[in-house]
């Protein structure tokens, strides 16, 4: 196998460029200290970024402070409606229709328990997002799963037939829209979400959005927040600069209410405002408000490695299906022409020494699939694929 390449900082312009793959060896979070150190890990929503300027020095700042106490205040809100107005022409997140909960996946659960009961339906649109299936089951209700359409996107057929089957059972039934969705990178946009609107709606379903990658889209598309369509008044969405500012060590993220869901996320227990991190907060708060050029060189860059990658398997993998999508960093890839089985990641890690999330683990539509994470440098995806390669000879 040829010695690993380095990721040279020789773009100042994009931050993918910056880090060598000695320098991410040396972090210790979990895309890095999951597997050994002769494996190239392309598999957890990290970024190979340093932190933008603007969050690291407001994290220096707090703590030469000692500002390190329990979280106040309602900054975070603010940046974040600013953000959607400048972003998305959004005027409609206000501040009071707001909580503070510990990260997207634990509000998800806070907000599904003010929805649903034990053993309440929650529709998804598989193959999707894991925990999706995790957390809900883990807090003893049941998935009912909508797969997705040919072209990764909304089925409504599909969305109608778990929608009736979850009203029929008598309970209260939720729907939980990953928006851009994960891991196909589709982009939701207002006349499907409307649509989504309109048939939940008739079947008296709620829709709780998770909203986690929406800063994280193509230079060249726009995103479309669920609760900005009509229809949406009593959804509610999860939101966080989590993902797009590389910020999952630093807890915190909002529940985001329409005006018709408001008094259900005021009944949220105070103490889920404890959970987050208060220099999360304070992190999150400075992404929105200063990191915005930061954050367009990052989607720049995954532009650019949406196209490499693309070429890249069309020269050395011709057998992978992948469709460039216009959301999130992460590439979804069908493998099933290259005869792996249900698990080709297995494959690529045994043979290749490379790590891709399996598709497996997504519900059902997966097998045969690997999630492949294109937030790093473009020497190093090169490597992957090269490595990917390997594996079939």
């Amino acid at each position: 196998m040829d010695p690993e390449p380095r990721a040279t900082p020789d773009d100042d312009t994009n931050p993918l460029r910056r880090l060598s793959l000695d320098d991410l060896r040396l972090r210790t979070s979990m895309k890095w200290r999951t597997y050994p150190d002769d494996v190239l890990p392309l598999w957890v929503a990290e970024m190979d970024v340093p932190l933008a300027v603007p969050v690291a020095e407001a994290i220096t700042d707090a703590v030469a402070l000692g500002d390190t106490g329990y979280p106040a205040g309602t900054a975070y809100a603010r940046a974040l409606a600013d953000f959607a107005r400048a972003r998305w022409d959004w005027d409609g997140l206000a501040v009071e229709r707001t909580a503070i909960v510990p990260d997207v996946m634990l509000g998800i659960v806070e907000v599904l328990k003010l929805l649903t009961g034990p053993g309440d339906p929650v529709v998804v649109n598989c193959p999707v997002y894991p925990p999706f299936y995790q957390f809900v089951t883990h807090m003893d209700r049941r998935v009912v799963e909508a797969p997705l359409g040919a072209a990764g996107r909304i089925d409504f057929a599909s969305l109608e037939r778990a929608f009736r089957h979850a009203a029929a059972d008598g309970g209260r039934a939720a729907y939980l829209l990953c928006s851009p969705h994960n891991p196909t990178g589709t982009v939701h946009d207002a006349e499907e979400l409307s649509a989504v609107a309109a048939l939940a709606d008739r079947y008296g379903v709620r829709v709780v959005a998770d909203e986690i990658h929406a800063p994280v889209v193509a230079l060249d598309a726009g995103f479309v927040p669920y609760l900005s369509v009509p229809g949406a008044e009593n959804g509610l969405s999860l939101m966080s600069a989590s993902k797009a500012w590389n910020l999952a060590g630093l807890k915190a993220a909002l529940a985001v209410a329409g005006p018709a869901a408001a008094d259900e996320l005021a009944r949220i227990p105070e103490e889920v405002s404890h959970g987050p991190s208060h220099l999360g907060i304070i992190a999150h708060t400075a992404a929105l408000r200063d990191g915005g050029d930061w954050l367009d060189a990052v989607r720049a860059g995954v532009d650019d490695n949406r196209r490499l990658l693309a070429g890249l398997l069309a020269e050395r993998l011709p057998g992978v299906r992948y469709r460039p999508a216009a959301g999130t960093y992460l590439a979804w890839l069908d493998c099933r022409p290259l005869g792996l089985g249900d698990d080709p990641a297995a494959a690529f890690l045994e043979r290749g020494r490379v790590a891709l999330s399996p598709g497996t683990s997504f519900g059902t539509g997966g097998a045969g699939h690997v999630r492949l994470n294109l937030a790093t440098s473009p020497e190093l995806l090169t490597e992957a694929v090269r490595r990917m390669t390997v594996a079939l000879t």
